[in-house]
């Protein structure tokens, strides 16, 4: 099947009459049986949740995986499972612009000696390469949050399997709609799928998808073991956001894609960030590898400081100020109002997750803020 097909056909209930079209949500702690149990019981809802199996389920088809994903309570406890794969006093590289997230976590066990860190520009094919001698673990963003910089992933996931370096690809910005890593080589794929997949900001969930068995194994035993697991509701609710991903990327794309066009000839703005306009530095990298578009995130630096720039968001009527991405509503923020935003980031970038409303109305608003800024 087309992706755009299985968003909406897969994880659904078994082809026989009287069955219901959506999954249910199964909420239990524990399962009946006698005996011994063996790996195939369900036996406790810590294991597995039918709920969860149909999500794991379509995001596995959507990677193009070869066994089910794994879900979990967040996407940063995806991300913490993911990092257990560095051995203690080993070593991850890890790009400079990242998810703050996932960069605080790193940083905080490498300050309790779990594992060091080499932070690297990935958009640097030569310098990320010639950081992996001696490394255990490559974490990529592509396109990075909040810098949009595209990683030459077929290079990168190359030189790293070369050199024996387990590789970890966060897909959440690209969706596996536009961008399916484990086909370029990648071990390990891992989404916050509280974003696009979900697509609604109201649900907490991330999950791994893994290339091999063997890891989704470990993982999962880890994820039994440590609890990490997400609502049954929680699941249901990101797989009902799944059946409309397609249509909402291809919406809040196609808006993305004619703001930055107009964004870039607006007497008010110094730099236009999106792999894909034709000037961007990314956007050659981003056309060979990202397949139907280059999302729905953009960064705007305008020609003003930051607190001028705090003021233009605080004053817009349909884009909302606030952080996260992906959902149906156009978000916007400046970045660095984060404290552990890397200090590369400029203090008057303005981060934009393009939604799915009227792009005029987007336009019109995000025009007369900028507007103000340039009469000032």
């Amino acid at each position: 099947m087309h992706k755009d097909t299985v968003v909406v056909a897969g994880g659904r209930p078994e082809h026989v009459h009287d069955a219901p079209v959506n999954p249910p949500v199964v909420l239990t702690s524990t399962y009946r049986g006698t005996g011994a149990v063996t790996a195939e019981d369900r036996s406790y809802a810590r294991l597995t949740n039918p709920t969860w199996e149909a999500f794991e389920d379509v995001l596995a088809r959507l990677e193009n995986a070869p066994c089910p994903a794994l879900s979990y309570a967040s996407g940063m406890a995806a991300v913490a499972a993911a990092l257990t794969l560095v051995p203690v006093g080993g070593t991850l590289v890890l790009p400079r612009h990242s998810y703050q997230g996932s960069m605080q976590l790193a940083r905080r066990w490498q300050e309790r000696g779990i594992f060091s860190v080499r932070t690297v520009d990935v958009a640097d094919t030569r310098a990320t390469l010639a950081a992996l001698d001696g490394a255990d673990v490559l974490w990529i963003e592509s396109p990075t949050n909040p810098m949009l910089e595209i990683a030459d992933l077929p290079a990168l996931l190359a030189g790293a399997r070369e050199r024996g370096v387990l590789t970890c690809v966060d897909n959440t910005f690209a969706t596996p709609l536009l961008q399916q890593p484990l086909d370029l080589g990648a071990d390990l794929v891992v989404h916050s799928a509280t974003k696009y997949l979900a697509g609604h900001s109201d649900v907490l969930l991330g999950a791994l998808v893994c290339a091999t068995a063997g890891l989704r194994e470990r993982l999962h035993a880890q994820r039994t073991l440590e609890g990490a697991i997400p609502g049954p509701f929680e699941a249901w609710l990101a797989l009902r956001g799944v059946r409309t991903l397609a249509v909402r990327v291809e919406r809040s794309m196609a808006g993305a894609a004619e703001l930055a066009r107009r964004l870039e000839q607006h007497p008010a703005v110094m730099q236009v960030r999106y792999p894909g306009l034709p000037g961007d530095p990314g956007h050659e990298r981003a056309a060979a590898q990202m397949t139907g578009g280059f999302g729905s995130v953009l960064s705007v630096v305008p020609r003003a400081d930051a607190a001028a720039v705090e003021d233009l968001v605080s004053h817009l009527g349909v884009w909302t100020p606030a952080t996260s991405l992906g959902g149906v509503e156009s978000l916007i923020e400046r970045r660095r109002r984060h404290h552990d935003e890397p200090r590369s980031v400029p203090e008057n970038m303005l981060r934009l997750s393009v939604g799915i409303e009227n792009v005029e109305d987007l336009w019109e608003d995000l025009r007369a803020g900028l507007d103000a800024l340039a009469d000032r």
